[in-house]
């Protein structure tokens, strides 16, 4: 039952006959893969190029995980390990959370009324923000709980020989903290390209990705759709198997220097 999406899916994007009651196509292809990768034209309805579109969104989540991890490992780190006291830590925390707190349409509709006054809707730079807005959310809780997981003695440990706070955080959090950085990155990564909602409302007219090509081919063409769905789906699978092996125990051991 997982897979029957899918499977479904998959089906539909080469099916180039498919009409009741036959279970299968009566015919198959890959017509509508060549013309979403723009190698063949064609005057289908709904039938589109969505290579640049795919290109843009991943330009953008690649965009928006170094900027959110950059922002959200010293956030985190702070939260976790800097004297912080217990009723301000929470209010930060909760602080976060509030963009997800309340219904994405009202949130973003306000989002782009102020975006508009300063030029940002229509902008790739304003959808990055949104999608900082949006990824944030989740990242500097993730990476809080996992410098929380982390004892303190053995940070404690290294500068007492004489290593910096600096150092000490390089050479023993950091390592120690990467499967835990690395899966915010991927739920970060995952969130960007998956993200519409905010994309919709900030970015249109003229910033097209791929949800929102899906979107417009979904209510026109389901063959179009199925292929935009899957070429969403692939550089997802794709990195989380290259970070799948980046955390395997021999690597991670080796970033301890």
């Amino acid at each position: 039952l997982l897979f029957t999406p899918l499977f479904s899916t998959i089906v539909w994007s080469v099916a180039l006959v498919w009409y009741w009651p036959h279970t299968l196509p009566q015919k198959i292809g890959f017509d509508y893969w060549l013309q979403a990768l723009g190698i063949t034209k064609s005057l289908t309805l709904g039938a589109v190029n969505v290579v640049p579109a795919f290109l843009l969104s991943l330009g953008i989540a690649m965009i928006v995980v170094i900027i959110t991890m950059a922002i959200a490992t010293p956030a985190g780190y702070a939260l976790a390990k800097l004297k912080i006291p217990a009723l301000l830590k929470g209010m930060i925390l909760i602080l976060f959370l509030l963009p997800r707190a309340f219904p994405q349409q009202p949130v973003f509709v306000n989002l782009m009324l102020m975006f508009n006054k300063m030029g940002l809707t229509g902008t790739v730079f304003g959808v990055i923000l949104v999608h900082l807005v949006v990824g944030l959310v989740f990242a500097v809780w993730i990476t809080a709980s996992t410098f929380s997981s982390i004892p303190p003695e053995l940070e404690e440990a290294a500068r007492s020989v004489g290593a910096s706070r600096l150092k000490a955080f390089l050479k023993v959090t950091f390592p120690l903290s990467a499967p835990g950085l690395i899966a915010s990155a991927v739920f970060v990564f995952l969130t960007s390209m998956d993200e519409f909602t905010g994309t919709f409302f900030v970015g249109l007219p003229f910033v097209t990705t791929l949800p929102m090509t899906l979107y417009s081919a979904s209510g026109s063409n389901i063959q179009v759709a199925s292929v935009t769905a899957l070429m969403l789906l692939i550089p997802s699978i794709l990195f989380m198997i290259v970070i799948q092996k980046f955390l395997k125990a021999e690597h991670l051991g080796g970033m301890g220097g």
